[in-house]
């Protein structure tokens, strides 16, 4: 089979994130299988126009804003009748295939719908540019199939007018293994609260520091490690107001960190504490449960799919700083609480992985 990917970034570029690892998981098996598989993407400083990875080719046209006009251009005059299946990631902005790409099959792939991210991502008046756009392109698209990882994500595209039986959920997957044994796994001498991503604004990560320095006052022992780009205006906010924390001993920034320093995160953090807007999954979440430490969430769309309140974790009442560092200090002194989720997360890791994304999916496209 013939299958053309469409997505802005792929795995190698600079911005990646979760979806991507996700899209190139399921590229390189379809390669592997003996589908010729091509992805168009956007363009990046030092990136290759053309590269093979893991099996599949990509073509890198334009840059982040035009790679959708290029694409177009591109397809019309060097892909139209090649294709015998497309998949169009959505990630804020469609490629509008179905315009110019008929007789196709096709599945639009979202892992999440934007809405109000707009407004922490961007400022008015292309927030709410975005935010208006949004409902308008989906109605356009709503006759393709869809592929989601979560049932937040089905549910957000019904309400804009999908049918249910249209959107068909895969399971999402992790590259981290899960450890052998959670009861032998070696944490950090004193309790630590991990906070693992991208310091934007649409993370809060805001919240998790207020979060720590209110458990802080009843827990003196705790200390919080903080790894990600910070070059955001919103990081530099966060880094400056740590600076000037009446904790900020116990505050430890580390920057971006390495795939081995991340997983050493994950693995001796005693909680990991995630705070985003909305995810389309949070694959944090799960590859900290793989490495024993279970989670501490706000209750949003995706970390209410990949935390089981009370099981593997614990989502809060109230997306609030103090219900946050209610929720820390709940597990970090409840022995009995905090095995029991990590037990029970770890094993549920084990279920999400790319083979069975891979399976699902072909059972959708097949």
């Amino acid at each position: 089979m013939r299958i053309l990917w469409l997505t802005w970034k792929d795995k190698q570029h600079p911005q990646a994130g979760g979806a991507e690892v996700v899209s190139s998981e399921l590229g390189k098996r379809l390669a592997a299988e003996g589908h010729e598989v091509l992805f168009i993407t956007g363009g990046y400083e030092g990136g290759a126009k053309r590269t093979t990875i893991d099996g599949y080719k990509v073509i890198r046209l334009g840059n982040r804003y035009t790679v959708y006009w290029h694409a177009y251009k591109y397809i019309k005059k060097n892909l139209r009748d090649w294709p015998e299946l497309v998949i169009e990631e959505i990630n804020t902005v469609p490629f509008f295939s179905r315009l110019y790409l008929k007789n196709v099959k096709r599945y639009l792939f979202f892992h999440m719908l934007c809405r109000k991210i707009w407004f922490y991502q961007l400022s008015m008046p292309l927030s709410m540019l975005g935010f208006l756009l949004e409902p308008l392109y989906l109605r356009v698209l709503k006759k393709d199939p869809v592929i989601t990882v979560s049932n937040s994500t089905k549910m957000d595209l019904v309400r804009n007018g999908y049918h249910h039986k249209q959107v068909h959920i895969i399971s999402e997957g992790i590259l981290l293994p899960p450890v052998n044994s959670v009861e032998k796994v070696d944490k950090f001498p004193r309790p630590t609260i991990i906070s693992l991503g991208a310091i934007r604004a649409m993370k809060q990560t805001m919240d998790q520091v207020k979060a720590f320095e209110i458990t802080k006052k009843v827990y003196p022992k705790l200390q919080l490690k903080i790894a990600g780009d910070a070059s955001s205006d919103y990081g530099k906010k966060v880094l400056n107001y740590i600076a000037h924390s009446r904790y900020k001993k116990d505050i430890e920034y580390l920057g971006k960190v390495s795939p081995k320093q991340k997983k050493e995160l994950l693995k001796k953090g005693h909680l990991i504490s995630v705070t985003s807007i909305k995810e389309g999954w949070g694959l944090i979440v799960t590859e900290a449960a793989s490495q024993g430490t279970p989670a501490v969430v706000y209750d949003v769309d995706g970390l209410r799919d990949s935390v089981r309140n009370t099981k593997t974790g614990l989502i809060t009442t109230d997306n609030t700083p103090y219900k946050l560092a209610s929720c820390m200090w709940r597990v970090l002194t409840d022995k009995d609480l905090y095995t029991d989720l990590q037990r029970n997360g770890w094993q549920w890791s084990k279920s999400i992985n790319f083979d069975k994304a891979y399976f699902d999916f072909m059972k959708v496209v097949k």
